[in-house]
């Protein structure tokens, strides 16, 4: 559901999204941190914040960070 947010910030498609890690942190809603494989080698982790029910907002895209790898960890930002 962010894809679209992600590739409007970057001003770049990606033919590969796929979510492969997550972790939760309750707020005043929910913030999810996501790695996504984004084609070759290439990962990025995003932060997307989901408000509460109530709210009735669509997820949204925080932030994220670009250049990650398989193998580095995903962590709080």
């Amino acid at each position: 559901k962010v894809k679209a947010q992600l590739e409007e910030k970057e001003g770049k498609t990606f033919d590969v999204f796929t979510a492969v890690e997550f972790k939760a942190q309750v707020v005043a809603g929910t913030n999810y941190f996501i790695k996504v494989h984004v084609g070759n080698d290439e990962f990025m982790h995003l932060r997307v914040f989901k408000s509460l029910p109530h709210q009735n907002e669509p997820l949204s895209l925080h932030s994220y960070q670009s250049s990650k790898t398989k193998h580095d960890e995903l962590a709080y930002f």
